[in-house]
Parts: structure tokens; C-alpha cells; sequence
């Protein structure tokens, strides 16, 4: 895939993610609404909701919500676990925190914890080997079967 084809396809799935959140940012008419729809759900408005952009409030948590709150394909400890070791590559303490009391919240182990942490330093490490090294893409896909 050249680099505008991967740039094409980035840019679609963003449209249509910010599509279904713009639908659902529709419903919420004013940043007061939205900010009683966070507190709803969340029991509190947290700083980094209230110091967002109002104008793009509304949006930003369309998007938050349908991913992180509304029943989606993957389970919700999964979504954090996720969340927990993406946040381990960023690096950002906050998600990090925030994510492990979630995942702990829907009965996520210490050790599923530490396995998510552990497969995302896992890919981390072999994509670093896999780009620095330049290994044929092409080689690589052949080598396991693909094509």
C-alpha cells in the first residue's frame, strides 16, 4: 500500500467515525448538555472535559461515548486493557491510571494487567527491529503465508 493510499484510508475511517459522532453530537444542542450527559454518565464532569473546546465539546464525547460507554463488538474490560497498553506506549500516567481502575472495575486481573502491558512492549519491540531493520514487507507478508 503506497503512503496516499494508507493516508486515503486513514482519512475514510476518520470520516466515518466522526460521522457517527457528529449524528449523536447533533442530538446534544448546546455544550451544557453535553456537559450534563458526561456527568450523567460518569457521576462527575472531569477538568479535561470542561477545559475542551466548547465548540467541539459536543463532538469529542459523540466519539468518547460511542467507544469507550455504548455496548460496542469488544467487551468493555478489553476496550481497557487496550486503553491500558496504549496508554504504556504513549507514555500518558493519566490514561494509565485511569484505565487500570476501569479495567480492575470490570474484574480485569493484575495479571491480565501486566499481559496487555506486556503484549503491547512485545509488538513495540519486534515493529522497532521490523522498521529500523527495513525487512521486506513484501517478504515478510510471504514469509507467513499471506498475500
Amino acid at each position: 500500500m503506497t503512503l496516499n493510499m494508507h493516508l486515503k484510508a486513514i482519512s475514510i475511517a476518520a470520516a466515518l467515525a466522526l460521522g457517527s459522532a457528529q449524528a449523536t453530537a447533533q442530538e446534544l444542542s448546546t455544550p451544557d448538555d453535553t456537559y450534563t450527559d458526561i456527568e450523567a454518565t460518569y457521576g462527575v464532569l472531569p477538568t479535561f472535559m470542561k477545559v475542551y473546546p466548547r465548540q467541539g465539546i459536543a463532538g469529542a464525547w459523540a466519539l468518547t461515548k460511542s467507544l469507550e460507554v455504548e455496548k460496542g463488538a469488544l467487551d468493555p474490560k478489553v476496550k481497557s486493557l487496550i486503553n491500558i497498553a496504549v496508554a504504556a506506549q504513549i507514555p500518558c500516567r493519566y490514561c494509565i491510571w485511569l484505565d487500570t481502575k476501569m479495567a480492575r472495575d470490570l474484574g480485569a486481573t493484575d495479571e491480565e494487567i501486566a499481559e496487555a502491558v506486556a503484549q503491547a512492549g512485545l509488538t513495540r519491540h519486534w515493529s522497532a527491529i521490523l522498521n529500523g531493520m527495513q525487512v521486506d514487507f513484501e517478504t515478510f507478508k510471504a514469509e507467513f503465508g499471506g498475500d
